[in-house]
């Protein structure tokens, strides 16, 4: 069971809650489940007990322990304890096969893991002034959303920096202060602190994965630190640790190859069985959840969600 299963799970047991008359209260459109916070109990945690007490009449603790009846008995959930005020706390089961579940997601969506259709049928429109750090930040904007099935158009107010902000991965849809037209959806407008500089000076001094990062990594609300730091290779600068994780992957993938080492996980059988045998038996899980595989799985199987808050927010 992956976080989007489990929100869905729960969504269900508020549903079938509401259904039965134990629980007076709208069903929320989706429910909320994040990782459970150092000192908690469990693998992920809720606060929908608390968000629905209110309408439903009945103390959050109460609200809580409806709701864990209803979950704990879903496959997949090991333990559902009912914490402070009113928060459920979930301990999934078989952690091996679930591990399994979202590699075997990775694998066979490749770039695509992560996306979704929440936004599917949904037309947006982007607009943002012909400013740099705007004009990457629509773009950022886009991806989110087209990821959820989202249809996204991006405007710039006027023309004029093609040529840097296309080295930078940018190409707006349509140019001017009014592009769209009647019946067309009310514009979104994209509104970061400026860069200071233009697209050209900021690919000059730090190229365009550092200008990126430097434009992106900051809250769009806070001013972007876009000076000689962004270059600096050691530990301190966020963006050398990206790369450095990234090229030392890529090296160990290549060593292992060199080696003979095939890029089929442990546990999963061949493609055929040799001729005239039967079908290959299928190992058991490996061992995926032993340190310091674990934050990383978590962080993996965490993925689908954390694109989706995203493009909602």
């Amino acid at each position: 069971m992956t976080p989007a299963d489990l929100s869905r799970t729960v969504l269900h047991a508020v549903r079938r809650a509401v259904d039965e008359d134990v629980l007076r209260a709208p069903v929320p459109a989706r429910v909320r489940v994040e990782r459970t916070r150092p000192g908690g109990s469990g693998d992920y945690a809720c606060a929908v007990a608390l968000q629905l007490a209110g309408e439903a009449g009945l103390p959050a603790l109460e609200v809580a322990r409806i709701l864990r009846d209803r979950v704990a008995a879903e496959p997949g959930i090991g333990r559902v304890e009912v914490t402070g005020p009113g928060f459920l706390s979930f301990t999934l089961d078989a952690p091996a096969d679930r591990d399994r579940a979202v590699l075997d997601a990775v694998r066979e969506r490749g770039l695509a893991y992560g996306h979704g259709v929440a936004f599917r049928g949904e037309a947006l429109q982007l607009h943002h002034a012909r400013e740099v750090r705007a004009a990457v930040t629509a773009d950022a904007v886009r991806r989110l959303l087209a990821a959820q099935g989202a249809r996204v158009r991006v405007g710039c107010e006027e023309a004029g920096a093609e040529d840097a902000w296309a080295r930078l991965g940018v190409r707006p849809d349509v140019y001017g202060p009014d592009v769209y037209g009647a019946g067309a959806p009310e514009r979104i407008v994209i509104r970061p602190v400026p860069a200071g500089a233009t697209g050209a000076e900021l690919l000059e001094r730090l190229g365009p994965d550092a200008a990126r990062w430097g434009l992106l990594r900051p809250a769009a609300h806070d001013r972007a630190a876009l000076g000689p730091d962004l270059l600096v290779q050691g530990e301190a600068n966020p963006l050398f640790r990206v790369r450095y994780a990234y090229a030392r992957t890529r090296a160990l993938t290549r060593n292992a190859a060199a080696l003979g080492s095939a890029s089929e996980p442990e546990g999963v059988a061949p493609a055929g069985p040799p001729a005239g045998q039967g079908p290959a038996p299928h190992a058991g899980p490996g061992p995926y959840g032993e340190p310091p595989a674990r934050p990383l799985l978590d962080l993996l199987a965490d993925h689908p969600g954390v694109l989706l808050a995203a493009a909602r927010h």
